[in-house]
C-alpha cells in the first residue's frame, strides 16, 4: 500500500517523499503530515533514516563493525545493518518519544488559577514528530565529525518545529520539551556528542 487515508504516504515512495518534505518544508510537513494514531509509517521512517545512517558508517570506517562474524566483515555489516533495523531503531525511537512525552507534559503544566495544562496533541503525534525530525540523520553516517554535529544540529531545529506545529508550545516551552529527547535521540543515539567531543578534542 502507497498511501495512507491519513498522515504520511507508505511505501518506500512515500519515505522518500515524507524525507525531502520534512527537510525542506519542515512546517508544513509537520502541520499537514501528523495524524493521531498514525504511526505505522513513522516507525518505517525512523528505520529508514537508522538504516542509511548505518549504511553510511559502515562504508566508511569498517573498522567500526563489530566483528560479529570475524571471518566475513561483510557478514558482520549485515548482520548489525538487520539488528540495528529490527532492534536498535524501534526501541530507541520509542525511548526518545517517552523521554519526548514527559518533557512535553511537563512543558504544558500552567501553574496560574491553578494546577493545569495547555492543550497538546497526543503522545501518537509525539512519536511521528521524534521519527520525521531525524530525517537528517540517514546523512549523518560517514565518520566526518562535523558532518554529523550541522545534522544532529537540523534534526533539533526540526524537532522543535514539529513540536511548535503540533502542540502549539510556545517556543520557551518547546525549547524545554524538545532538548531532552534531541539530546538523547540525536546526540547519543546517533553519536553527535561523540562527534562534538572530537571536534572540541581536535
Amino acid at each position: 500500500m502507497s498511501d495512507s487515508a491519513g498522515g504520511r504516504p507508505r511505501g518506500p515512495r512515500g519515505v522518500a517523499r515524507t524525507w525531502v518534505e520534512v527537510l525542506v518544508r519542515p512546517r508544513r510537513a509537520f502541520e499537514n503530515g501528523i495524524t493521531p494514531g498514525d504511526q505505522a509509517p513513522a516507525l518505517t521512517f525512523a528505520v529508514a533514516v537508522a538504516a542509511a545512517f548505518t549504511l553510511g558508517w559502515i562504508g566508511s570506517d569498517p573498522g567500526a563493525v563489530p566483528g560479529v562474524v570475524p571471518s566475513s566483515p561483510a557478514l558482520s555489516g549485515l548482520v548489525t545493518l538487520l539488528v540495528v533495523m529490527a532492534l536498535a531503531a524501534p526501541v530507541g525511537l520509542h525511548l526518545t518519544a517517552a523521554v519526548a512525552t514527559v518533557g512535553v507534559v511537563l512543558a504544558s503544566v500552567e501553574f496560574e488559577g491553578g494546577l493545569g495544562f495547555r492543550e497538546r496533541g497526543g503522545v501518537s503525534e509525539t512519536v511521528q514528530v521524534v521519527a520525521y525530525a531525524s530525517s537528517p540523520m540517514a546523512l549523518a553516517g560517514p565518520a566526518i565529525p562535523e558532518l554529523r554535529v550541522v545534522c544532529g544540529a537540523y534534526a533539533a531545529v526540526l524537532l522543535f518545529v514539529g513540536f511548535r506545529a503540533v502542540h502549539g508550545l510556545t517556543p520557551l516551552r518547546t525549547v524545554v520539551a524538545a532538548l531532552p529527547p534531541a539530546a538523547l535521540g540525536y546526540g547519543v543515539g546517533y553519536r553527535v556528542v561523540a562527534a562534538m567531543r572530537t571536534l572540541l578534542g581536535a
